[in-house]
Order: C-alpha cells, then structure tokens, then sequence
C-alpha cells in the first residue's frame, strides 16, 4: 500500500507496547486511525472544516501522542501562523507526521523544532478528552 503522509517510508520503528497487538509499526497505526478519525477528534476550531476525504485536519497532537505511547520517542511541533503547534514523532532517525496531509502540498519543515510535551496540550481539558477517545476507540477497535 502506498501511505502519503510525511515519514512514511521510513516509518518502520516497532512498538514498545503489545497493548495493541495489531499495531506494529506506525503505518499500522495509521491505518486503524483512518477508521477512528472523526470530526470529535478534531480540535474544535477546525471541525465546521473537517471531513472524512480530510480526516487528518485537527488532528495532531492528539494523534502524535498517541503514537508516542506505543513507539516511544519525542513528539515535535511545527510553529504556525495563529501560534499553535503542528506536531509530530521522532524517534532516533524515524521521523514522522501521520497527519500531514492535512496541508495538501505545503511543505512543512521537520527540522529543528520544539519539543512538545504531553501536560502542556493536555492541560486544555478538551484536547485531553479527544486523546482519550482516541486512545479508547482504538483499543476498542483491536478489540473486535
């Protein structure tokens, strides 16, 4: 299969969890989160424009975190206009962004950005909530 967001044929590192037993590499995940993905996970400044055909849109944080519970490593974040972050993974060489393809043709720049730390993004409960949804909605997937 041919994966279009940033990292992707590099996107081999393996889990550091069997939480989820059918999640080995990040393209594993992303193909579950592909069925997960939903305007209530969306950051809600951008849910009037989220849409199945873009259902990567709003979802960063969340999403990068997630990833680095069962792979490890750091999330990043790509300052934009308006002052929120874009994030995603890095872990050692693997770098990753299984939500870039919300920007269409816009190159981002994944080098020499912030870390981005879980307490901060969560601190707005709503954020915390959509993880947990997330979070939930795939465990309950690999659970069927």
């Amino acid at each position: 299969m041919e994966y279009h967001f940033y990292g992707w044929e590099h996107a081999t590192v393996p889990a550091i969890t069997d939480q989820y037993k059918n999640i080995q590499t990040p393209t594993d995940l992303y193909d579950a989160l592909t069925e997960i993905w939903c305007r209530e996970t969306c950051a809600p400044r951008m849910q009037n424009d989220w849409t199945p055909e873009n259902r990567t849109l709003g979802q960063c944080s969340i999403t990068a975190f997630l990833a680095q519970d069962i792979f490890g490593g750091k999330v990043y974040g790509i300052l934009r206009s308006g002052g929120n972050y874009h994030c995603y993974n890095v872990i050692g060489d693997c770098v990753f962004d299984l939500t870039s393809e919300q920007f269409g043709d816009e190159k981002l720049d994944y080098e020499d950005n912030p870390e981005q730390f879980r307490d901060v993004h969560f601190a707005k409960e709503e954020k915390r909530l959509r993880y947990e949804y997330l979070k939930k909605a795939l465990a309950k997937r690999q659970n069927n």
